[in-house]
């Protein structure tokens, strides 16, 4: 649990959100419009495909011509031990032929200029990592392509990634790394030096994806300059930044738990959604804990002796339920799970017997839901999960409305196994005062 602050006074308050020029100033900059950030595409991989794809085409309505493609793929090259292709071949050719294809047998990007024979496979990783063999299955079927339909390409890898990551041991030889705050350089020279070609809306466009990539690559002075203001301002404002933090954060997902369960839950306090009465425990930013009811009283209430090892153990019964919402990769899409779990039962032998307890309810029945890991019982184990299926995924981590109904699908298909567990929990509720006596 977090340690609670000191409340501010009113004076503090104030001097931090009336009239505070340097709040004012890190508002405007987290308020700046763009339309990518609205469309919460800046994180989505396929986007930045897209766009790049855009930008390497020389007969499209950017204004660079092959300027990009010739500076894109020299970069690449440079200082890249190729004696067949170098960044100087590639940044004195004429690539106004070239062909650039999205998605070609699943490459991201594939760019081909017939009249100087060459051929270039660029996998695009924005927050992924490269899959084991990825690169090299991609190379192998341009090969195969080129070599099906006769024609004399050489072939050049291209991996591009936002983070310091190497192409994989296995094809060192033929593919090169060039990294996004490159592209941000090739992009922002560009655009500085073709203004009188560029209309006013492509203009417009590239500075907002300028933007984008500067903050994903931590190359923006603005936004450096505004770190430095936010630690001057939690320097001067620390206690009321402090209480703020601890009582006024909110997510979607809280927004979302609030809508389903009622806001301004306290431990113990009950709660219904969908038919099941719960317990609150505790809740975070993409957590939500609880106990059904019924399971609190199959084990003795809530006033019931305290269960040796489960001490600050959740709400300290031997079992606990939970939502969490877990993010993906591209920052946008999540996953939400309805979590059931046998806690650190002091006596193994007593734990083990829980399980056996639960087992034994869902065999024949919900076998498919509730199912332990195979050494659940084994006597160093202390934290088992059973709820299996358990998850619903979610398109946009950002949705409210979406995680509330992602925590109602799941807790409609739990039902029945709530219900299942709770004859378990008299059991070994009975179990344990039938080993006191």
């Amino acid at each position: 649990m977090t340690q609670a602050t000191h409340h501010p006074s009113q004076d503090e308050l104030e001097a931090l959100f009336v009239n505070n020029a340097e709040l004012d100033q890190i508002t405007a900059y987290f308020n700046r419009f763009n339309p990518i950030r609205v469309m919460r595409m800046e994180g989505m991989e396929i986007r930045h495909s897209a766009i790049l794809a855009w930008l390497l085409d020389p007969i499209e309505n950017h204004g660079f011509g092959d300027a990009f493609l010739r500076a894109f793929l020299a970069q690449a090259l440079r200082g890249a031990d190729n004696p067949a292709l170098t960044a100087l071949d590639v940044s004195k050719a004429d690539l106004r032929d070239a062909e650039i294809q999205r998605e070609k047998r699943n490459i991201d990007l594939f760019v081909s200029s017939p009249s100087n024979g060459w051929a270039f496979i660029i996998e695009n990783k924005f927050h992924a990592k490269q899959s084991d063999g990825q690169l090299a299955k991609y190379l192998e079927r341009a090969e195969e392509d080129a070599k099906g339909a006769k024609l004399p390409f050489k072939h050049q890898g291209i991996f591009l990634t936002l983070h310091e990551e190497a192409p994989s041991a296995e094809v060192a030889e033929k593919y090169v790394t060039l990294r996004y705050a490159d592209v941000c350089e090739i992009l922002g020279s560009l655009m500085a030096s073709s203004q009188a070609r560029m209309g006013s809306e492509v203009q417009q466009f590239l500075s907002h994806y300028l933007e984008v990539i500067r903050d994903a690559t931590d190359m923006n002075d603005e936004q450096t300059d505004m770190e430095t203001l936010a630690r001057q301002l939690y320097r001067s404002h620390k206690k009321a930044i402090d209480f703020i933090m601890e009582h006024g954060v909110s997510t979607e997902f809280t927004f979302a738990a609030d809508q389903l369960f009622g806001e301004g839950l306290e431990y113990g306090d009950k709660a219904k959604a969908e038919g099941v009465k719960v317990m609150y425990n505790w809740s975070n930013q993409n957590s939500f804990s609880f106990v059904p009811t019924p399971w609190v009283s199959a084990l003795g209430g809530e006033d019931s002796k305290p269960w040796a090892g489960l001490k600050g153990w959740w709400a300290e019964f031997p079992v606990i339920c939970w939502f969490q919402l877990n993010t993906k990769e591209d920052g946008v899409k999540g996953a939400l799970f309805l979590y059931a779990e046998v806690g650190p039962v002091d006596d193994p032998d007593d734990r083990k017997y829980l399980i056996e307890c639960i087992q034994k309810c869902a065999k024949g029945k919900l076998e498919k839901q509730i199912k332990f890991r195979a050494d659940a019982s084994r006597s160093g184990a202390r934290y088992s999960k059973f709820f299996n299926g358990n998850s619903t995924a979610i398109a946009d981590i950002s949705d409210a409305e979406a995680i509330e109904a992602g925590m109602r699908k799941l807790l409609l298909e739990f039902g029945a196994v709530f219900k299942t567990v709770e004859p378990a929990l008299i059991e070994f509720a009975k179990y344990m005062e039938g080993e006191d006596d």
